[in-house]
């Protein structure tokens, strides 16, 4: 079977974490998703790109499904929205994202998490979630992640899910309307940390 036959929402693709299971967004989920996100609009935009006008309506949420189904079947991005295990609420999302193969294998991971979900543990979980899908299924070799130098929860939770700081990145993405600068972070696979030079890459 293809990658992108089991990896389509319709089939049902389900990670667990502790205390979380991610999966892709669905249409059904759109209710949910605005009451989350119009809720936490103050504790997410100093954090995030500027929101369009219409990014809360119903056409923007279907114009983002189809983009990430475009990014799924080129194998570009995989995103996912995180619920709650125990009552299935859903409390944000994670994307892996910019996969790269060839010689790189590696991909760039980001999230966000609603306000009244913020300090349970939900989006760590969901970084290592993700982290062991990246490596076991997608067979990726490094991740990479990005957050405001005085973004010290993300910062926390990043180091905490095995990420190493590795530098500072000057004006690297444009944030709420400005471009900002960023914290570069690194995860190497445990799988393949010692692999020989073109151990299982292809070009």
């Amino acid at each position: 079977m293809a990658l992108l036959d089991w990896i389509a929402p319709e089939s049902g693709l389900r990670i667990e974490g502790e205390g979380v299971v991610l999966r892709p967004p669905r249409a059904g989920d759109y209710g949910e998703w605005r009451e989350l996100r119009t809720a936490s609009r103050a504790f997410l935009q100093p954090w995030e790109p500027t929101w369009p006008a219409d990014d809360l309506t119903r056409a923007a949420f279907r114009r983002r499904l189809a983009a990430y189904a475009r990014d799924r079947d080129a194998g570009v991005a995989y995103p996912f929205f995180v619920f709650r295990a125990r009552d299935g609420a859903l409390s944000g999302g994670i994307t892996l994202s910019n996969v790269r193969r060839g010689v790189a294998q590696m991909g760039s991971v980001g999230y966000w998490c609603g306000r009244p979900f913020a300090r349970q543990g939900l989006t760590l979980a969901a970084v290592r979630a993700l982290s062991a899908f990246s490596f076991r299924s997608l067979a990726l070799h490094r991740l990479e992640a990005a957050c405001l130098p005085h973004n010290t929860p993300s910062r926390t939770l990043l180091n905490h899910a095995g990420f190493s700081e590795e530098g500072l990145a000057k004006a690297y993405l444009k944030i709420n309307g400005v471009w900002r600068d960023h914290v570069l972070f690194g995860l190497v696979s445990p799988l393949r940390a010692h692999d020989g030079p073109d151990e299982g890459v292809s070009v």
